[in-house]
């Protein structure tokens, strides 16, 4: 069974936190045993606040109108009149309105509303609906895409209810959470459930770090808010997973302080301005903690720094593990995308690294990121289907590569930069040591443990050291014909 990943649309309604419930009161042992006591006095209190999102878009249709059959009566005193009306709209487009909803809140008494960027995606009108009946026009003031939230403006005569928003720092597996929203156009519908897993990865773009609920969230909910049982907004509800296309417990949410940082983007900017360092990154495996001397996985390996970028300015190298970015601990790859993208333009910031074993500190003044160039990305790697030459008949077989230094005519063949150095592989044995990992003809290896290579022979006797020295596996920085590097493990006890 495959499951899916699906954005939502949801009326999800809140209120000003400074009108706190009784339900923001301690609940006792036994009421925690159960669940929370009844939500109704909130879910009431943040209706007002809560709004479903409509949009309309103009769509051409090549639709074709057939004239009436008008059989063999040529003489027919209409046949004029068929004639000129049916042969204007013969392939004409018919303009058609496409119609869909979702969820959004209010966050300022002067008309500011935050709903996801798919919920109005292509949209020519936007309506915000009010719980109390009122339809407003609103125009988009900004969106973004990568994280998926949209910001709106409505002008209204009396002053809106916003709802305030709380960091999700202390938010645990297991706390109690409510999404108010519009599942399958219902409307003003109330789901209670429980935070069942933070910092979520849906490979739906570089900075995802999702709330994960089991509180029911279906289509029409996106957009909407999902609020502690203070009455606070920690997260935007934008995606669930599902055969079905219907909840089954597993829905996900924008982190608050992810959310507010584009929201003040969009609404200073109209645009995401984010940071950019200018670094390529690999996940720290088992293999490079070991080997880098970490007591365990953690932080970004950096696999390349674009030339003239903040972090080769900053000192930055390749092979460096980025362990931590302004005061902030990286915990894994993807998390020093978003940081960097968080971080204000133009700040300088402290930057660790381990390298050769040793943490240094470094400083970086933050580039702005543009779409067009290189930014915290993975680092790419070859396809697993590439195909490698026939083995040579000269050079030196290791570890399932045959290897050989790299001249100008070799250079050609696999056309590689004029830049880069060191013992190219031709050939790939297949279902070897270095086909496992995604290794292909035309790769070059360039450092063997840090030490750069320039002949097979240097390979060689560098493995047989580390055999010797009772070392099962071997890192190698590897570039590809276009000079972009990755480091790779490969065994070599066996």
């Amino acid at each position: 069974m495959t499951f899916n990943v699906r954005r939502l649309a949801v009326v999800v309604t809140a209120a000003s936190v400074l009108a706190l419930s009784p339900l923001a009161a301690p609940v006792d042992t036994q009421a925690q045993e159960i669940g929370p006591r009844s939500v109704a006095d909130l879910a009431e209190t943040l209706s007002i606040s809560v709004v479903n999102i409509s949009t309309a878009q103009r769509v051409a249709s090549n639709r074709r109108r057939p004239a009436p059959n008008r059989g063999d009566d040529n003489d027919s005193p209409f046949q004029e009149f068929f004639d000129d009306f049916f042969n204007n709209e013969e392939g004409r487009p018919d303009p058609r309105r496409v119609q869909s909803q979702g969820s959004g809140f209010v966050i300022s008494a002067d008309g500011v509303v935050v709903t996801n960027n798919h919920v109005i995606k292509d949209a020519d009108e936007v309506t915000v609906n009010f719980a109390d009946g009122r339809q407003l026009d609103a125009t988009i003031v900004g969106r973004d895409p990568k994280t998926d939230i949209a910001v709106l403006r409505v002008s209204s005569d009396d002053p809106l209810e916003p709802v305030e928003f709380a960091p999700t720092e202390g938010l645990r597996v297991g706390d109690w959470v409510m999404a108010i929203g519009n599942p399958f156009g219902l409307g003003g519908t109330v789901t209670v459930g429980i935070i069942s897993a933070r910092n979520r990865n849906l490979q739906s773009g570089p900075y995802d770090d999702y709330l994960q609920t089991d509180a029911a969230i279906n289509r029409g909910n996106s957009g909407g808010p999902l609020f502690d049982m203070d009455g606070n907004v920690v997260g935007i509800n934008t995606a669930i997973i599902s055969p079905t296309g219907n909840s089954v417990g597993i829905g996900f949410a924008i982190p608050s302080e992810i959310a507010l940082s584009v929201i003040g983007q969009l609404l200073e900017y109209g645009e995401t301005r984010r940071g950019w360092l200018g670094v390529r990154i690999q996940r720290v495996t088992d293999e490079v903690a070991q080997n880098f001397g970490l007591d365990a996985p953690r932080g970004a390996l950096i696999a390349g720094v674009t030339p003239e970028g903040p972090a080769e300015k900053g000192g930055m190298l390749a092979g460096d593990v980025v362990l931590s970015f302004d005061g902030r601990d990286i915990d894994t790859m993807r998390s020093l995308p978003r940081v960097v993208a968080e971080t204000t333009i133009g700040k300088t910031v402290p930057v660790v690294v381990l390298r050769d074993g040793e943490e240094v500190q470094l400083a970086v003044d933050v580039g702005q990121l543009e779409e067009l160039e290189a930014r915290a990305e993975p680092a790419s790697t070859p396809p697993a289907d590439a195909e490698a030459d026939e083995p040579s008949k000269t050079g030196l077989s290791l570890l399932g590569m045959e290897l050989k230094a790299l001249d100008d005519p070799l250079r050609e063949r696999f056309e590689v930069a004029e830049d880069v150095g060191g013992v190219v592989i031709v050939a790939v044995e297949e279902d070897g040591p270095a086909s496992e990992k995604r290794i292909v003809a035309g790769d070059v290896i360039l450092e063997i443990g840090h030490r750069p290579v320039t002949t097979p022979g240097e390979i060689q006797e560098r493995i047989e050291k580390l055999k010797g020295d009772g070392q099962g596996n071997v890192l190698l920085t590897l570039s590809n014909n276009r000079g972009e590097l990755r480091f790779t493990f490969i065994r070599i006890d066996g």
